[in-house]
C-alpha cells in the first residue's frame, strides 16, 4: 500500500519540487518503520492474547528489506544514475552513505534466511543469533537518517527514541529472566545451598 500510494502521487505530480529527494525520504522512512514494527512484535506477543502477532514478524521484516532495497536502487539508479565513480566516492568517504549501505547489506542474510527451510538448515539457535543483526541494521538505519539531514530534523530523533525503548525492553527482559532462572535453580537445588 505505501508503494501504491507513492506511485499514485508520482503519477499525479504530488511529490513536490524535488521528486528524487521525496522518494528517497519516503522509502527510507518506510524501511525504518517496518524495521521498528518487526522489533515491536516481541514485546507485544507477550501480552495475553497477542501471541499470534508472532506470525507476522518475518513478513514485516521482508517488507523492511523490500523498502530498503527500493531506497538503495532509487539512489543508485535514479539519483546517481549508475555513476560508478560517484557511487565509489559516496560509499568510501561519506559516512551516512556507508552507514546506510551497511544497514541494508545486513538485511540481505536476514531476508535470505526468512523461510522455514532456512531455520531447519541453520538450526534454531544459529538462526536466532543471525537474526539479531536486525538490531544493528536498525541502529545503523537511524544513524544513516540522522547523518544525512542537512539541518536539525526531529524525525530521526523520534525513530531513535522508539528504537531505544525497544532495545531497553529487551535488555531489561533478558536481565529479569536471567535472575528469575537463577532463583528458580537455587530453589530446586538444595544441595547447592548447602555447598554455598
Amino acid at each position: 500500500m505505501p508503494l501504491l500510494w507513492l506511485i499514485w502521487r508520482w503519477s499525479q505530480n504530488q511529490l513536490g519540487f524535488n521528486k528524487i529527494e521525496t522518494v528517497a525520504r519516503y522509502t527510507g522512512d518506510w524501511t525504518l518503520r517496518f524495521l521498528l514494527l518487526t522489533l515491536t512484535i516481541t514485546p507485544l506477543k507477550r501480552i495475553r492474547g497477542w501471541g499470534p502477532l508472532q506470525l507476522y514478524r518475518r513478513m514485516l521484516g521482508l517488507f523492511a528489506f523490500f523498502y530498503g532495497t527500493l531506497h538503495f536502487l532509487h539512489y543508485i539508479a535514479v539519483d546517481r544514475q549508475w555513476d560508478l565513480m560517484g557511487l565509489v566516492e559516496d560509499f568510501t568517504f561519506r559516512r551516512f552513505f556507508i552507514a546506510g549501505l551497511v544497514a541494508w547489506a545486513l538485511m540481505i542474510p536476514l531476508a535470505a534466511t526468512s523461510t522455514n527451510a532456512a531455520i531447519r538448515r541453520l538450526g534454531g539457535k544459529r538462526w536466532q543469533a543471525l537474526h539479531r543483526l536486525v538490531y544493528v541494521s536498525a541502529i545503523l538505519g537511524v544513524i544513516h537518517y540522522y547523518w544525512q539531514a542537512k539541518a536539525i530534523v526531529v524525525e530521526p530523533v523520534y525513530y531513535a527514541a522508539i528504537l531505544a525503548v525497544l532495545l531497553l525492553y529487551r535488555v531489561t527482559y533478558s536481565i529479569l529472566k536471567s535472575r528469575s532462572a537463577s532463583r528458580h535453580n537455587g530453589r530446586t537445588n538444595p544441595q547447592r545451598h548447602r555447598e554455598d
